[in-house]
């Protein structure tokens, strides 16, 4: 028995990933062969390709397209299905840490797009996702993060606050009403795993068939392990606070009071939270993390499920 890269979950057979979860990168997907770039070949190429990519930041990314033939990924410089990220010099563990946060959101009804783990030729693992920009063999899908939406560069990304994310909810969404459970889910998660990195481009709209909502979320992991001593636990402040952000702050404020939401839909998110939390320990143990980076993870998020009002794991029963 192995566990799958992509799915996190056990699997027999051949090969490093379960067929289940290449038929969620692919339908026709049997194999999928380790990168042909060494990590230092990753980082360059990275480097390299920067001002090509539609989609930049702080993490070297690479604009990939998977060929069935070779199942493979290839580099390309443009028309990219894919994004890889390898693991960004000095920190640790970042694809693993990536992959699994994504597949805990997914756990917890957050939509997100196809991702997983695939090794580099030196043994490495790089983290890939599906891009959501893009439909069909040359389509795209229009999206706008919410930086782009408040004027906001790349530069001023933090300077804003979670009250002005709700407002851009508000402002652009075409029902707006249908978006902010989806918006206080996405937060709360994001809280409870520790992730103190999302500023404004790490939200994105996208329209659909004349329709504006919450595009997949994206870029979502422990930032809190990765940094090690991260002194504070929200890139954008909630009524002016960047840490020690309670329940009260979290659910009378922003919930009830900002987004507007009823108590029960409140509820329905927490509830949903309380079920996937057995789902999440199982999924920190089966990720490939290091056993002190899994360590780190457990007790992050117990602190926060109790800070919530959510049982956690060991506690329940």
């Amino acid at each position: 028995m192995a566990t799958c890269p992509i799915t996190l979950s056990l699997f027999e057979g051949r090969g490093t990933h379960s067929i289940s979860g290449l038929r969620e990168i692919h339908p026709k997907l049997g194999v999928l062969h380790p990168l042909n770039l060494t990590h230092e070949e990753q980082l360059k190429q990275s480097r390299l390709r920067a001002d090509k990519m539609s989609i930049q930041g702080v993490q070297p990314k690479l604009s990939a397209v998977l060929k069935l033939k070779d199942a493979a990924f290839s580099i390309v410089d443009s028309g990219g299905r894919f994004i890889l990220k390898p693991n960004p010099s000095p920190f640790e563990q970042v694809p693993e840490n990536e992959a699994l946060t994504m597949r805990m959101a997914q756990v917890a009804n957050i939509e997100v797009a196809p991702h997983g783990l695939v090794r580099s030729i030196d043994g490495g693992w790089v983290y890939f996702t599906k891009r959501f920009d893009r439909a069909g063999r040359s389509g795209r899908v229009h999206v706008e993060d919410f930086g782009q939406l408040s004027g906001a560069t790349r530069l001023t990304k933090y300077d804003s606050s979670l009250e002005r994310v709700a407002q851009i909810v508000d402002t652009y969404c075409t029902f707006p009403v249908l978006e902010k459970p989806k918006l206080a889910a996405r937060l709360l998660f994001a809280f409870l795993t520790g992730n103190e990195d999302m500023h404004l481009k790490n939200f994105s709209l996208w329209e659909r068939d004349g329709v504006a909502s919450l595009s997949p979320a994206y870029d979502l992991l422990n930032t809190t392990i990765v940094l090690e001593n991260a002194a504070e636990e929200f890139a954008l402040p909630l009524k002016g606070k960047k840490k020690q952000l309670s329940r009260k702050l979290w659910i009378d404020y922003y919930c009830r009071e900002r987004l507007g939401l009823r108590k029960k839909q409140i509820q329905i998110i927490l509830n949903t939270f309380q079920s996937a939390v057995s789902r999440w320990d199982q999924l920190i143990e089966a990720s490939f993390l290091s056993p002190p980076k899994k360590a780190q993870y457990h007790e992050i998020l117990n602190e926060r499920c109790r800070r919530l009002g959510i049982k956690a794991y060991y506690e329940q029963g």
